[in-house]
């Protein structure tokens, strides 16, 4: 059974009377520890995708099943527990709280989960050691590199052990360096068998992955294994 299913998923929005399609027969499958990037210049749908994928927006028609459940049958309320207890999110804006702990932003999905207290700060730690953030507990968000918020987002992305870790452009905000850095977590976490799914417009990035499809104008162009994969070399591990 494939971790994410995606069976002639459609989507448009409807404004005043006029429907917009967005995606056009969506069709793949996604077993678990792949590392899938989705690719396409703007306006080509991926963004919306990945919304529907990460349960934060519903398709219009098809069929979306996530570990052999057809998700788009389940409530709201359904959808949120799905989401909280099986996704992580890593956007390109980072969206830490300014002016709060980097421990207390990693600790913030525990918030909603059924894990006891006392071990959310033990599970925050663990994260963090993992992205090289150890050192920075204390620390506040706004006293960070940019680099730096974005593994501290990784880590509370992580923080839940999610089935599925999303990263929507999450190298759009940085320099080459702290880029790199962030690409080589990323295929460290892959080897460790986490699921990623990552968005970008850029051919770099994506070949960071195991897997490019390629969207254009709501459609998939191409969906294919990546022949000469890049192996992000920062010394982030070393």
């Amino acid at each position: 059974m494939s971790l994410i299913k995606l069976s002639s998923l459609s989507k448009q929005y409807e404004n005043e009377g006029v429907v917009t399609p967005v995606l056009h027969e969506i069709s793949f499958e996604i077993e678990k520890g792949d590392f899938v990037a989705i690719m396409g210049p703007s306006g080509s749908g991926k963004s919306t995708l990945m919304h529907i994928l990460g349960l934060l927006d519903r398709p219009t028609g098809g069929v979306y099943e996530l570990e052999g459940v057809d998700v788009t049958k389940l409530t709201d309320d359904e959808l949120a527990k799905t989401r909280n207890h099986k996704l992580g999110f890593v956007f390109q804006a980072f969206n830490l709280l300014p002016r709060t702990s980097v421990l207390e932003n990693t600790k913030l999905p525990l918030l909603y989960s059924d894990i006891s207290e006392k071990k959310h700060n033990e599970m925050a730690k663990k994260v963090l050691e993992e992205v090289g953030l150890g050192h920075r507990l204390d620390y506040l968000s706004n006293q960070l590199s940019g680099g730096e918020k974005q593994r501290v987002a990784i880590a509370r992305a992580l923080v839940n052990e999610p089935d599925v870790l999303f990263a929507d452009e999450p190298t759009g905000n940085l320099d080459s360096k702290s880029g790199g850095q962030i690409m080589e977590i990323l295929q460290h976490l892959n080897e460790e068998g986490n699921t990623i799914i990552l968005v970008t417009h850029e051919t770099y990035t994506a070949e960071h992955a195991k897997r490019i499809i390629q969207l254009k104008d709501g459609r998939i162009m191409s969906d294919k294994k990546v022949a000469e994969r890049k192996i992000a070399e920062n010394g982030f591990y070393k």
